[in-house]
């Protein structure tokens, strides 16, 4: 078969000339909610303003008081009046606020999270194995987290830290202008300070957001390998990653506070409110003594004053809010703007005949720009329908690469996978699956009930469809023995072992009746009973189908139809197991190396029309590949 039409890059739309400036990640993210987070942002500001009216009142009144001559009593309740109004309306509108931004707030995680659910069910499969599943929740959760308290908390309390401080200088400096210099003083000095403190505080924040996902992802991945590293008493080696990611970070952490606490406290003591009571007190009773202003000036400063310097205090953690939510819509849109796969033209699979046709491939580079080392170099193979063919090789040959090509786990780089005749990047992925099905060594049970887990293989069967797959799959037994049965749920009263836990998937597979099925050493990681009882079902699921299996233990494929074998992204041999040992090659060698001669014993036989494939118990003389060494 020619590759010449298969080979050469599929055209692109030319891109689109680039704006002067692209809108930031986090303007984007807020673009539909922007009027009501404004709306928020303005009741907030509202409300901090008429918060001040209680005070201003409350000077007012103690100036009727205290001036000389008879006081009129009227304008005094007047003032208690609008000051009760002013609190009044003060929690209303703050009230409001809060109302409207944490329901813009909503529907913005809503809307991200569907955009970014709907991104991942488009990414490559292979995207995945790439990326740790502690960066996926950090983007997932955290960061829309960060998000919500900028749009709910930080942006509404920022209206706060103007408006209050303006409105009371607006009030002070009416009252006396030389007192209101004093009082300005020390927000001067406390501004500066802050200034002093959160210089290069942006990369700062980007260094913590980096250590953190370190620790998220170092955390996740000893919690899911403990029980196998402990094992094998590496449990002292398992935790060493998470103790450096948690020892970085510390020490991250423990110089950024370092060199920055000493003048945020500073900045904080200047902008107290005994500091500014006392300063603005002192000042006022040497201008009264001196005669340059009146003694009850003094009320109003020592009641309104520090509103000019308590909102100063917590704008550095707003501010730290602020580049923390940039930064995390940032990550947000990345994972947003991953590149999905292609629509392909709609073409649908006649047929379960898979081919391989100059198949070249190659991952991307570490940095992103431009590919890595090619990993598959121009294999041509062809599996036939209601066949076995097994791949065979070293550690590192490209096996698990060339097996996910099929399901489109990623595009190769040259070449083409066709599917009954259909190229795979023509397919549409609904179609593509309901014809590839796929059972992997890395085992992947969701958090719900054992029939739901089966039911993923065709949504919308039945509980005896359900029920004749687990049969099938030779794990019925084991679920009904459960304490809710198949009603039961994986993770609280579903105890499954890896063996069980690999049956169930096998049963989803069975359920999903795909035509073409790819397996991965299903029998890898688990005891003799678990692997017989795991190869009775992997004989039953093969039964008729074109199936294309990844052997580290030569002896469990050695009744295959076609064993090719890999090294070094080609295949450089194909036969029957008969026909490879006797031609003395790769085959033979790798043979020799499991089994101590090239003797054919009692080769198991995979049965794709109905027999048993049991394997006896061969040794198992090759390590098992660690996930992605393949690649």
């Amino acid at each position: 078969m020619s590759t010449a039409q298969h080979t050469a890059p599929r055209t692109q739309a030319a891109p689109e000339p680039q704006a002067e400036r692209a809108p930031s990640p986090l303007g984007v993210l807020l673009e539909p909610i922007r009027g009501r987070v404004r709306a928020a942002v303005a009741l907030q500001g509202l409300a901090g303003a008429l918060g001040l009216v209680p005070l201003i009142c409350l000077a007012e009144a103690a100036a009727a008081l205290l001036a000389d001559g008879p006081t009129d009593i009227v304008p005094v309740w007047t003032l208690v009046a609008v000051a009760l109004a002013g609190a009044v309306a003060a929690l209303a509108a703050g009230t409001a606020s809060t109302l409207v931004g944490h329901l813009a707030d909503n529907d913005m995680q809503l809307s991200v999270r569907r955009a970014l659910a709907r991104r991942l069910d488009r990414v490559p499969l292979g995207w995945f194995s790439g990326r740790g599943s502690g960066r996926v929740k950090k983007a997932l959760h955290d960061d829309i987290e960060d998000v919500h308290s900028l749009v709910a908390h930080t942006l509404p309390d920022l209206a706060s830290v103007v408006t209050v401080p303006v409105v009371a200088l607006a009030y002070l400096a009416l009252v006396d202008w030389r007192l209101t210099l004093v009082a300005v003083l020390p927000v001067l000095a406390g501004v500066l300070l802050f200034a002093r403190a959160m210089a290069g505080s942006m990369g700062k924040m980007a260094e913590y957001a980096e250590a953190m996902g370190a620790v998220n992802t170092a955390a996740v991945e000893f919690v899911d390998g403990i029980q196998v590293v402990k094992h094998f008493g590496g449990h002292r080696r398992a935790h060493e990653r998470f103790t450096r990611a948690a020892d970085a970070f510390a020490d991250f952490f423990v110089s950024w506070s370092r060199a920055t606490t000493p003048v945020t406290v500073a900045s904080f003591l200047v902008l107290s409110a005994p500091t500014v009571t006392v300063t603005v007190v002192a000042a006022g009773a040497g201008f009264a003594a001196l005669g340059w202003s009146e003694p009850v000036s003094v009320v109003a400063f020592a009641l309104l004053a520090p509103a000019l310097c308590a909102p100063m205090n917590v704008i550095g953690s707003r501010v730290q809010q602020i580049q923390a939510a940039r930064a995390a819509a940032g990550r947000v849109r990345d994972l947003l703007d991953t590149p999905s796969l292609p629509e392909g033209s709609g073409r649908v699979p006649r047929g379960a005949r898979v081919v391989f046709d100059g198949v070249r491939f190659a991952y991307p580079s570490q940095d992103g720009a431009g590919e890595g080392g090619e990993v598959l170099r121009g294999v041509d193979l062809v599996l036939e329908p209601g066949t076995v063919t097994a791949l065979v090789g070293p550690s590192g040959a490209g096996k698990t690469t060339l097996a996910t090509l099929p399901a489109r786990f990623a595009d190769v780089t040259a070449g083409s996978v066709t599917v009954g005749g259909a190229d795979v990047r023509d397919i549409p992925p609904r179609e593509l699956y309901s014809t590839v099905g796929f059972v992997f060594q890395d085992v992947r049970l969701l958090r719900e009930t054992v029939a739901d887990n089966i039911a993923m293989g065709r949504p919308g069967a039945t509980r005896a469809e359900v029920e004749a797959a687990a049969r099938a799959a030779r794990v019925a037994e084991r679920i009904e023995a459960l304490p809710r049965g198949y009603d039961s749920v994986v993770g609280e009263d579903a105890d499954l072992s890896g063996g069980e836990a690999q049956r169930v998937c096998i049963a989803r597979a069975l359920l999903a009746d795909t035509p073409v099925l790819v397996l991965d050493e299903a029998t890898a990681a688990v005891d003799p009973v678990s692997e017989a009882a795991i190869q009775d079902a992997l004989s039953e699921l093969a039964r008729g189908r074109t199936v294309l299996v990844i052997a580290h233990r030569l002896s469990t494929v050695a009744g295959a139809d076609l064993i090719a074998v890999m090294d070094e992204g080609r295949v450089v041999e194909r036969g029957t197991h008969g026909e490879l040992l006797a031609r003395g090659g790769r085959y033979a060698a790798l043979w020799r190396a499991q089994h101590g001669d090239a003797r054919d014993g009692a080769a198991p036989e995979w049965d794709t029309s109905g027999g048993d494939a049991r394997d006896g118990a061969g040794p198992d003389g090759d390590a098992r590949d660690e996930p992605g060494e393949d690649q």
